[in-house]
């Protein structure tokens, strides 16, 4: 049985004409041979009669009472009713369909309602299902805990739910479908000749994923990449050959006439305050008392740095004044610089290659750019910039290297 998983997230099925876009991707794939898993997240976004969004706001009144199970068993109607919906519409164009949802089709998760971690996959029932019907359709973003809780998987969930199938059902590939072309070497909103990438490795994906691109979720990533489940981030509109390919190593064709770039991608995360502690003189244990009352108080911290002189890290904006607060209550008062942004080069190419850094502090000084903080790791470099020069740091370090320039860094292709 040859198995391939598709995933439509809200925007792919809000409505008729892209359900029926949807439902011709899934006719191609079983007309190729293929037996399709499609994974379906609820349709539309907020304002959308069944989107999450929506279906929270039914009980958003301020009181906040309702507790988290049933939240989870609110929030999980909206992929169960669009799962129904496709499933329909597949039957319609004479496709053999059945639908399941999470459960049924075999998600074993933590009892943590809101973000449940999969524990178990028993697939059983859907393999039996696929030997009479030509598509399964699940409902994705839920499963179920091992008390028989219906529970929701969190930010990223439909996206994890599809490689999680693709990884227990030792799936040919797991394609996601999107509303943009696969995925871009930056914003197409901030650079003018950001392109789509034709491949990627699965460590550079969920490299950018985590800095901020928002194509496919990290969790996901990891799935596939521990299983070595290709994925495929396609565009609705696109034809088979689109899109961008995920795997372990760079793609190429046979003989090809390979040029591997140093960065592949550069994304970004705004509205980040960074925090500068003064240490007191001798003093030797500023940096574990501040980040052990951040780490009491919940407050994820980034970008750390730590001199003799000083503690520094950043935050998300909203999280600014309650440092502040909590950092004064232990006389460790900060200063505050709000309106940051975080600017990251990603790419597999940089490992070990000298140079890199000194390129983009180049690009950004003759761009009149003030790097605030930096630090790297193999595969990523970071830099902090005021928010409002973001995009000039962007367009700069997509600029210095090449990367609209397709001759020079075709993913690693000679088409």
């Amino acid at each position: 049985m040859r198995i391939t998983v598709q995933k439509y997230g809200g925007t792919s099925v809000q409505s008729e004409t892209f359900r029926q876009k949807a439902a011709g991707h899934v006719k191609s794939a079983v007309q190729s041979g293929f037996k399709v898993v499609v994974v379906v997240s609820a349709m539309g976004r907020m304002n959308d009669p069944y989107a999450t969004d929506t279906l929270l706001s039914l009980i958003s009144d301020g009181n906040h009472l309702l507790p988290k199970r049933e939240r989870d068993m609110l929030q999980s109607t909206g992929e169960v009713i669009s799962s129904v919906v496709f499933t329909n519409l597949l039957i319609t164009e004479g496709l053999k369909t059945s639908a399941l949802t999470g459960k049924q089709a075999g998600f074993r998760t933590t009892e943590d309602f809101g973000s449940a971690r999969i524990t178990e996959m028993d697939t059983r029932h859907l393999l039996k299902r696929l030997e009479d019907v030509d598509v399964v359709v699940v409902a994705g973003f839920q499963g179920e805990s091992a008390s028989g809780e219906t529970t929701t998987l969190g930010r990223g969930g439909s996206d994890t739910s599809a490689t999680a199938l693709g990884a227990a059902l030792q799936a040919e590939s797991v394609d996601i479908f999107t509303d943009v072309d696969g995925i871009m070497t930056a914003d197409p909103r901030i650079v003018g000749d950001a392109r789509p990438l034709k491949t990627m490795t699965y460590t550079e994906v969920s490299n950018l994923a985590h800095q901020g691109a928002k194509v496919i979720h990290p969790r996901a990533v990891e799935i596939a990449m521990h299983a070595k489940v290709p994925i495929r981030i396609r565009s609705l509109a696109s034809d088979a050959n689109g899109g961008t390919l995920v795997t372990s190593a760079h793609a190429q064709a046979p003989g090809s006439d390979v040029q591997e770039g140093l960065i592949t991608g550069i994304t970004y995360v705004r509205g980040i305050t960074q925090v500068i502690v003064p240490k007191r003189q001798e003093d030797m244990h500023a940096a574990s008392v501040v980040f052990e009352r951040m780490a009491a108080e919940g407050i994820s911290v980034d970008f750390i740095n730590i001199d003799p002189t000083s503690v520094t890290f950043t935050v998300p904006e909203e999280k600014s004044q309650f440092v502040e607060q909590n950092l004064s209550e232990l006389n460790y008062p900060p200063k505050l610089l709000q309106g940051c942004a975080k600017v990251s080069a990603v790419g597999a190419g940089m490992t070990g290659v000298p140079g890199v850094v000194s390129r983009i502090t180049n690009a950004l000084y003759q761009a009149g750019i003030d790097i605030l903080q930096a630090t790297d790791s193999h595969t990523t470099i970071w830099v902090l910039v005021r928010e409002e020069e973001m995009n000039g740091a962007i367009n700069a370090l997509h600029g210095v290297f090449n990367l609209g320039d397709s001759r020079d860094h075709e993913s690693r292709i000679s088409e």
